[in-house]
């Protein structure tokens, strides 16, 4: 299975974190614009991420023969659910300017642990979930 995709697109969000990160560290009220639109470009990548791994990715490892394939693209599935979850009622809060610049201590802590939630697992699907998906 070609899962470049996938990782693009992880290059893509990843690189949203990071521009996030450098504009909340340069001032979250003076950058409240630019971060807003970087967490609605970063969302539009993410649910693209997302549909297409519900839709064709799990489905496909699902009917592997190879049943410990089949059971840790469950698990990658399962766990998953709740990220996004975080993730999407994160991007609801925080996706206009006036949001995030009269909320900037809030929308630090929320990032702070919503983002390493999300960095964390692509780190993971990267290191440990895709290689196995690429070796089959």
């Amino acid at each position: 299975m070609n899962i470049d995709r996938f990782k693009h697109q992880h290059v893509e969000i990843l690189s949203c974190i990071s521009a996030l990160r450098t504009h909340s560290h340069r001032g979250i009220s003076d950058n409240a614009a630019e971060i807003a639109r970087l967490i609605v470009a970063m969302s539009s990548t993410i649910k693209l991420h997302l549909a297409v791994e519900d839709s064709v990715l799990y489905p496909a490892l699902n009917k592997s023969q190879d049943s410990a394939l089949a059971a840790m693209g469950k698990r990658f599935q399962d766990e998953m659910k709740h990220i996004a979850a975080s993730y999407l009622a994160f991007s609801r809060k925080w996706n206009s300017a006036a949001s995030v610049s009269n909320n900037p201590e809030e929308f630090r802590t929320d990032a702070n642990s919503v983002l390493k939630v999300l960095y964390e697992r692509m780190q993971k699907e990267n290191t440990d979930f895709y290689p196995v998906i690429e070796a089959h």
